[in-house]
């Protein structure tokens, strides 16, 4: 206890010495720091956080410190967490490579390639985007046919992803390609390449939220060398699952965020619809708030639970599912409870007679109702829940 009091003490002045003043704010959208090679910083202390927490290995903090992570034991990181929110810093680096890469990597990669990629990955070097979908194949993954043909010396990919996030933007891809024809999952290999390697093409796509943040992609004869393959030829199905299960419970993340800026759904609800005596006056949105609330924090502790029951070695296999589907739910009530609390000024497009706030709102929920799709359909995990945790016959 008295080196973790110690551990808390160091971390306090730590982040107190290094964490900027604006890293202590409410992080605008054009402010993330998603790292990268091509990186552009609107707020040059963004780059400050993003360097002095990656080269602490604190951006990825329980990882390995021969990969370039923090080293750190759940009790440490649990405090380094707490420390963090008490400043209420920004997240140092948004990342793929954080969140589904890095950690399939540390379970299937050989040394040389955590060596090569996961210190990039830790201090937000190079940015990742992810090579899945493909117009034949969304919720039927399996099915896909970027063809990767072996050459020799070197592999050639031919073929078409789409939805891939950020991919214009992306320095590396990690991608699922097809080895063999003549089986469909145990056909499937899975590669790292660079974006800019000759015939790799990036189109976005735009939303109806007037984003673009995914993008068609298209590989012709693209070169990518033997060394890049990770794990075993056509056994990347089996990575690629493990990675979708990072990924949905990142997607399930997403429903725990407060709201409304930086005092949260109670303080927009107390600034649109009054308070008085400290208390949101209007009784049935105090019910609709405390409600939200409490179900967030119920989902919180439950994937902290999760985590440490993970790191103790068990897995969580179906329940990945259970909680990409209850996040994405979570996440989209919670876009529809601020629209319903800020009224008609939620749902402006443009115009000086609404907030920066609440022009963000109606695309923020309009971007909400793609969390049913990315990472899995909602129709595709209630299966898996019905199949792996109920027992429910096909």
């Amino acid at each position: 206890m008295e080196d973790l009091e110690k551990f808390r003490a160091e971390t306090r002045a730590w982040l107190e010495e290094n964490c900027p003043p604006s890293m202590r704010t409410p992080m605008p959208e054009d402010e993330s720091p998603w790292g990268g090679r091509n990186a552009q910083w609107k707020n040059p202390e963004s780059k400050q956080w993003m360097d002095a927490m990656g080269a602490r290995g604190w951006t990825a903090p329980t990882w390995p410190k021969e990969y370039g992570g923090g080293g750190l034991t759940k009790e440490q990181n649990k405090v380094l967490q707490q420390e963090l929110r008490a400043i209420k810093a920004r997240p140092a680096l948004m990342s793929f490579g954080i969140w589904m890469l890095g950690p399939a990597l540390l379970e299937f990669a050989n040394e040389e390639q955590k060596k090569e990629h996961l210190p990039k990955i830790v201090r937000g070097e190079t940015r990742w985007c992810q090579g899945y979908s493909e117009p034949g194949a969304g919720s039927d993954l399996a099915g896909l046919q970027t063809k990767c043909e072996d050459k020799g010396d070197h592999y050639l990919v031919n073929g078409q992803k789409i939805w891939t996030s950020y991919a214009d933007k992306a320095d590396w891809i990690f991608c699922l390609v097809r080895t063999d024809t003549s089986v469909k999952h145990e056909g499937i290999s899975f590669l790292l390449f660079d974006m800019e390697s000759e015939g790799v093409e990036a189109r976005p796509i735009t939303m109806i939220s007037g984003a673009s943040p995914f993008c068609e992609t298209f590989f012709t004869d693209v070169k990518v060398p033997k060394h890049h393959l990770v794990g075993e030829l056509n056994k990347g199905w089996t990575i690629a699952k493990r990675l979708l299960q990072h990924e949905r419970e990142m997607i399930s993340g997403m429903g725990m965020g407060s709201g409304g800026g930086s005092g949260g759904i109670s303080t927009l609800a107390k600034e649109y619809v009054g308070e008085k005596n400290g208390r949101i006056t209007d009784a049935t949105v105090r019910d609709s708030v405390a409600r939200q609330r409490m179900d967030s924090h119920a989902f919180s502790l439950t994937l902290q639970r999760t985590a440490e029951e993970v790191k103790a070695g068990q897995s969580t296999g179906a329940a990945s599912s259970i909680f990409k589907y209850y996040g994405t739910e979570l996440n989209k009530r919670r876009n529809e409870l601020i629209i319903e609390l800020m009224g008609t000024q939620g749902l402006g497009w443009e115009g000086e007679s609404f907030s920066e706030e609440e022009l963000s709102a109606p695309r923020s929920w309009l971007r909400s109702k793609g969390n049913s799709i990315e990472g899995g359909t909602t129709e595709v995990q209630l299966n898996v829940i019905s199949k792996r945790v109920l027992g429910l016959p096909d």
